[in-house]
């Protein structure tokens, strides 16, 4: 299994980004799919997940970000608006077969993980 970030880039606050993962090697609409992210020096931490419907938030993104998936093209997308310079991090898509509802905010629950991208936001 192999997932591919791309998207990433320098921006400015208030600006929009969209991030898009492809996935091979899995039938991938089978598989629940995420995002998470990690600032320097700080720890990983969740930004959002799809299963099989059931959309979940961090608190930090709700009403900004928005998760989407195209299973004909394999490609789960993050939409991110009203970029903040707090959301700088390294994006890292996720995906999993089994992952209980109750534990998806945690990252050890993710099987297959992406290899990130960088997103920089300025004030």
């Amino acid at each position: 299994v192999q997932l591919q970030a791309s998207g990433g880039g320098l921006v400015q606050a208030g600006d929009s980004l969209r991030l898009s993962c492809v996935a091979s090697g899995l039938t991938f609409s089978r598989y629940a799919v995420g995002w998470f992210r990690q600032a320097p020096g700080k720890e990983r931490e969740f930004v959002a997940a799809l299963k099989f419907g059931d959309i979940h938030y961090a608190g930090s993104v709700k009403g900004r970000f928005t998760i989407s998936r195209e299973n004909a093209k394999n490609t789960v997308y993050l939409q991110m608006n009203n970029l903040k310079p707090e959301d700088t991090a390294t994006y890292y898509c996720v995906a999993d077969r089994s992952v209980i509802t109750g534990a998806l905010r945690q990252s050890g629950s993710w099987d297959y993980w992406g290899q990130g991208t960088k997103v920089t936001v300025s004030s």
